[in-house]
């Protein structure tokens, strides 16, 4: 990764649909940049060599692992292009997946049992990949059927789908797969400490003096693990942050005290750079 790729998070995706479902297969000689959706993600591993990197953790992949990426998660494949990468990905609504929950089940409740245990992967055996290849194939059928109703039966099969997604995640032994899973502990206990506590002061010299490292450990260190400069890794958390608690109507000036943003004007130039739209702006496209 250059220097430019390493430090800025590119937002990819806009979703105003119930779900949306891409069969991906090709043979890039590409590096992809970290970047994160305002949108949970499932992506469905079917052939290649690649490993994805998610926050600081790397998963070696194999086929018909799952991976679930929460909403904000800064991520990207690393793959070797001397073999095709094919992959489902689907794009989640979370509202719609809301509206279909009843009282004993939280269709929702596999990402949040991914972030709150911090592992984004699933891996299946042979029973639950014909479960999800026969699925997912008749979603694909119905998403090209120009037959009446398709859309309806297409929503409804995700649910299902989403319904199978969660009962494996419950019961899913979260170590099992522990050998495929590359990150280093101190640097995970950082990037808690960091998203848990945006809005204090995280300089390089406290982080170091609160993680006993030197600073120019640290930094190497966390460059290494996670593909950002430490700077780079806050300043785009704190600006997500920021995205959300705009939406929610908090005037930006509260805004960039909560998001550890100290002088104003330092907050709309970087807020500007991110987004391309001045905070008061981006406020007024989320309340007409």
């Amino acid at each position: 990764m250059d220097n430019k790729s390493a430090s800025y998070t590119n937002k990819r995706g806009y979703l105003n649909k119930n779900f949306q479902l891409f069969h991906l297969k090709d043979k890039l000689n590409q590096e992809f940049e970290l970047h994160y959706h305002d949108f949970n993600k499932i992506i469905i591993f079917l052939s290649g060599k690649v490993s994805y990197l998610i926050e600081g953790k790397s998963y070696k992949l194999k086929p018909w692992d799952i991976l679930l990426v929460n909403s904000y998660e800064v991520h990207k494949p690393l793959i070797d292009s001397n073999e095709t990468y094919e992959r489902i990905v689907l794009w989640v609504n979370s509202d719609f997946l809301t509206s279909h929950n009843s009282n004993e089940f939280d269709l929702l409740k596999c990402f949040k049992i991914a972030s709150d245990y911090k592992i984004n992967l699933l891996r299946t055996d042979s029973y639950w990949i014909n479960v999800f290849e026969k699925l997912i194939s008749q979603i694909e059928n119905n998403l090209k059927s120009e037959e009446s109703g398709n859309d309806i039966l297409s929503s409804s099969l995700f649910v299902q789908f989403m319904v199978y997604i969660n009962r494996l995640f419950i019961t899913y032994d979260i170590s099992y797969e522990s050998l495929d899973i590359e990150f280093d502990k101190s640097i995970e206990k950082i990037l808690d400490y960091i998203n848990s506590n945006l809005c204090e002061n995280l300089t390089i010299d406290t982080l170091s003096c609160k993680f006993f490292m030197s600073k120019y450990y640290l930094m190497h260190k966390f460059k290494k693990q996670t593909g950002y400069t430490l700077h780079s890794y806050i300043n785009q958390k704190r600006l997500i942050l920021a995205s959300e608690l705009i939406k929610k109507g908090i005037p930006t000036s509260s805004v960039c005290v909560k998001c550890g943003f100290n002088d104003y004007s330092t907050f709309v130039r970087a807020f500007k750079k991110m987004y391309h739209i001045s905070p008061k702006s981006y406020m007024k496209n989320y309340t007409i």
